[in-house]
């Protein structure tokens, strides 16, 4: 694990993005990777801060996945890489669901430095993309009511060739 990951907050963050992916990968609840025997790389015990944004983002993900799927361009979820995918989730937790808020320029940088370290060599220009497009948007696509009809933006079409061009930048 790289040092720029492994302190403070951004421990949290990576040992968060670890349990969902158990979950996902394992497809069981996240309660049940709790109670068992998961596995976090650095062999650190779990931050609490890391189980509140685990369970939070568990506790929203069908919102934020929808949100997560208007953001993206020329993408489906099943194509992300888990680890991008569950680090996109937790950013947009932080960005817009969670109880303290944290400024968006300062999750966007955080999910890009954690996506240097774990995701693609194209992850850190993807996720800044995506997660930008979604720091810009209309935070009402937020609310459940819009999450059930899709969560995209007014302006989707715009920000999905800016995706695209991320994306081809990679």
């Amino acid at each position: 694990m790289s040092l720029k990951v492994d302190r403070g907050r951004t421990r949290s963050r990576s040992q968060a993005i670890q349990l969902l992916f158990q979950a996902e990968a394992r497809d069981v609840p996240l309660d049940e990777v709790l109670e068992g025997d998961y596995v976090l790389s650095g062999d650190r015990p779990l931050e609490e801060y890391a189980r509140v944004l685990a369970c939070g983002t568990y506790a929203h993900l069908d919102e934020i996945d929808a949100v997560l799927d208007g953001a993206l361009s020329n993408w489906s979820m099943p194509r992300l890489p888990g680890t991008d995918r569950n680090l996109m989730r937790i950013a947009i937790y932080e960005m817009r669901y969670a109880e303290e808020r944290i400024e968006d320029a300062v999750v966007i940088n955080e999910a890009v430095e954690i996506a240097k370290a774990y995701g693609t060599d194209e992850s850190a220009k993807f996720v800044n993309g995506v997660l930008g497009r979604i720091a810009r948007s209309d935070e009402s696509v937020f609310s459940p009511v819009a999450a059930d009809a899709g969560g995209a933006p007014a302006d989707e079409s715009a920000d999905a060739d800016a995706a695209s061009a991320d994306q081809a930048e990679a």
